[in-house]
């Protein structure tokens, strides 16, 4: 009988997953055994020596602090629901205080490293403003305090965490790191999604795309703004940045002029544009160079918000960080610094307010009735915001782009 108890006992514990949890001990036990049995065949196929594998992990340990771990034996967290807001108002993003203040410290710093930047330009093709601006961005033209070490995170991430497989490649990617001298291990910190040094580099992007760029013989992106700036300009330059031409232009579009026409699927002629109405907000034409180059519309919140023409490049900001505000960002932080630009003319509109769950119904309504949303996944994207106008103007609703509360009950 009571061994009959016990068993029932260790089924239900088993069943509701109560008890019996691993503690940390257990998972740091774990731990070294994965970097031993699992990882170690991985990065010796990869070329990494065993002496230099030993040296990479003897100090390492699991950082606990970590957002999205998943610790082997521990209790999974809950998934978020579709029902949070998605996004608050686009505005907020553009802090005019932070703007100005970068846009300050970039033009000073544009004076200070003119030489370096003057070379770079010709180098890779990349406009001098366009760097400082994701330098700026990205860790405060270098300043920012950037102090986790490289190796503690991705090891942690690669063993535990909701992506292991993303943090796998660039731990093996950090080994050849080190394996090539450009970086100590002391010196190789970043953030806590594994990003380093001032232009904010995976260990993927650093293998590929940092360069040395004061002849040191290093590449050096942790302390020498000359390797920092030249690599960011390298990385977009290999991402396909066109020499010359500009990032993008706010617009006006005519209300004649449907909004449902935006998507870097959708380029023609910039001088096309021009021709249904579309001006620039500060009234100066197209620059002649672009008239016959490609332009694509975008509207970030339908007519809810300000309005663009924008070029390739604006979609090669996006390959450094796949948000369409993020490239807007920089790409009016270089307007800035460069030319001593201000905020977009247009006003971020009262926007940003539905769940993430109601725009995920009008997804996967419109999907149902032969759109193509892109991604079904409660985000707004440029697909999403075309079908909607799209199908507002083939139900008699004047096309806003962009879904809103009054779509709710139409829309399912």
């Amino acid at each position: 009988m009571l061994k009959f108890l016990f068993a029932l006992i260790l089924s239900f514990a088993s069943f509701t997953g109560c008890c019996f949890a691993a503690s940390k001990a257990d998972v740091e036990s774990d731990f070294r055994q994965w970097l031993q049995n699992d990882l170690w065949p991985e990065a010796e196929k990869a070329g990494i020596s065993a002496a230099s594998f030993r040296a990479a992990f003897r100090d390492v340990r699991l950082y606990w602090d970590l957002p999205d771990l998943a610790p082997p034996g521990f209790p999974k967290a809950k998934q978020r629901k579709q029902s949070q807001a998605e996004f608050s108002s686009p505005g907020s993003y553009f802090s005019e205080k932070r703007l100005q203040g970068l846009a300050a410290t970039g033009r000073s710093l544009a004076s200070a490293h003119a030489s370096t930047l003057q070379k770079i330009e010709r180098t890779y093709g990349v406009s001098g403003s366009v760097i400082l601006a994701i330098w700026g961005r990205e860790s405060g033209f270098g300043r920012a305090n950037i102090p986790h070490p490289i190796m503690d995170v991705l090891a942690t991430k690669a063993f535990m965490s909701t992506r292991p497989e993303l943090f796998r490649r660039e731990l093996i990617a950090a080994l050849h790191m080190l394996a090539s001298g450009d970086v100590r291990q002391a010196d190789m910190r970043g953030s806590w999604a594994g990003a380093m040094g001032q232009p904010q580099f995976l260990p993927s992007s650093f293998l590929k795309y940092a360069v040395d760029f004061d002849g040191d013989g290093r590449r050096d992106i942790w302390s020498s703004v000359p390797d920092s700036l030249a690599s960011v300009a390298n990385y977009l330059s290999e991402k396909g940045w066109q020499s010359g031409r500009d990032w993008g232009f706010e617009v006006s579009i005519p209300a004649t002029v449907s909004c449902a026409q935006e998507g870097p699927d959708l380029a023609r002629p910039i001088a096309d544009w021009v021709e249904m109405g579309i001006a620039r907000v500060s009234g100066k034409p197209f620059p002649p160079g672009e008239r016959s180059a490609p332009g694509m519309m975008l509207v970030p919140a339908g007519r809810h918000g300000p309005s663009f023409v924008v070029t390739p490049n604006f979609y090669v900001l996006k390959e450094y960080n796949n948000s369409d505000l993020y490239a807007l960002f920089i790409g009016n932080l270089a307007d800035r610094i460069a030319a001593g630009s201000g905020a977009f003319r247009a006003e971020w509109g009262d926007v940003g307010k539905m769940l993430r769950s109601d725009v995920l119904g009008m997804q996967k309504a419109l999907t149902a009735v032969g759109y193509d949303v892109g991604k079904v996944d409660g985000l707004p994207g440029y697909k999403t915001r075309r079908s909607l106008g799209d199908w507002q103007a083939k139900n008699g609703i004047t096309p806003t782009c962009f879904p809103d509360a009054s779509l709710k009950a139409r829309l399912r």
